[in-house]
């Protein structure tokens, strides 16, 4: 009886490995399994990715699941085509072991990396979606958070690639981890001498007015703080919470809001400083102070008579309420002459 060709080929040994041989045809199996998981994984994966846009609040858990079912895929296929193949795994383990030392030592970021990829998608402190801030400043969305590096999309339409073990080691602030609105403060300046309680007025108006500015509640207000006195000006600080939606965009939020402060500043006609440099007279003309002003005709005397007898206007102190309370979930205390309810 004649022998088939093909089955001659298929028997035709390749490499021998010990008591194992490889031949044409356990390599050519091998192959077709090794390739088959990968495309079983690369299928599973777009699947569960059009799973992850539909449904948007178990987004990080579908991409742990995406994540575990395509490295389990392609884990299974690689052991399963090298079983095929005719290699005995059990007869490379010290192989193995003495590759795995090499490897360990020459591809240590590597390694490292991906230790710190799956170490992201177990703990999900950053999940895809998350809106974090790095330490050199960078800001935007996590898309990805690939084997070795995460990808990061910022508001300006650039993809910023970290390594893994940047989000690991160092300091990441995640502004949207618990899906919470965040607390910011947008610093401005006014004149000296204008009316607290205006600017406060009129800049409170103006927060309330921009559109994704949160409502207040017992725990999140808007208020408007002194915070201290520059060269020229008073330096005061719109503190305000904004919605989750708008945290995403930082950058955007501080010019909203500091443009609203100046069209409330300029229509309540409060001043907004520039450079400039006082002379004060202690004497003129054996007159001192406020009265050598008006020995210049300055000032008139009469004017400056009903100024002194103003009655002292008291103006409400948001930082003064905020330090009442220790936690700043704590609802503020209620003010004097306000009921507990």
């Amino acid at each position: 009886m004649t022998d088939n060709p093909l089955q001659r080929l298929d028997a035709l040994e390749l490499v021998k490995l010990g008591k194992s041989a490889i031949t044409v045809g356990g390599l050519g199996a091998g192959i077709v399994i090794v390739i088959a998981a990968l495309l079983a994984a690369r299928l599973a994966a777009a699947g569960l990715r059009r799973l992850r846009a539909r449904a948007a609040d178990s987004g990080p858990s579908l991409y742990v699941v995406e994540k575990l079912t395509t490295y389990g895929l392609v884990l299974v296929g690689l052991l399963a085509g090298l079983s095929t193949m005719g290699i005995d795994l059990t007869s490379l383990t010290v192989f193995a072991g003495a590759v795995g030392v090499g490897v360990g030592l020459g591809l240590q970021g590597v390694i490292k990396d991906f230790a710190s990829g799956v170490s992201l998608v177990f703990e999900r402190l950053i999940a895809v979606g998350d809106f974090v801030e790095l330490s050199n400043g960078a800001r935007g969305v996590v898309h990805e958070i690939g084997p070795r590096a995460t990808r990061i999309r910022t508001n300006d339409a650039t993809d910023v690639i970290v390594p893994n073990s940047v989000l690991v080691n160092d300091q990441v602030v995640n502004w949207t981890l618990r899906n919470t609105t965040r607390r910011i403060r947008v610093p401005f300046v006014t004149a000296f001498g204008v009316d607290k309680e205006l600017v406060r007025e009129a800049v409170l108006k103006a927060a309330r007015s921009v559109p994704f500015t949160s409502a207040d509640d017992a725990v999140r207000r808007t208020q408007v703080w002194l915070v201290g006195y520059g060269e020229h000006a008073l330096k005061f600080e719109l503190i305000v919470w904004p919605t989750v939606e708008a945290v995403r965009r930082p950058a955007a939020i501080f010019a909203a809001y500091t443009w609203a402060i100046d069209d409330a500043l300029r229509e309540a006609g409060i001043e907004i400083p520039y450079p400039q440099r006082d002379v004060r007279l202690r004497g003129l003309f054996g007159e001192e102070g406020e009265d050598a002003r008006a020995a210049l005709r300055l000032e008139p005397r009469a004017a400056r008579k009903a100024r002194g007898k103003a009655a002292t206007h008291v103006s409400q102190n948001d930082a003064a309420d905020e330090l009442g309370r220790e936690d700043p979930d704590e609802a503020p205390p209620p003010r004097p002459g306000q009921g507990a309810g």
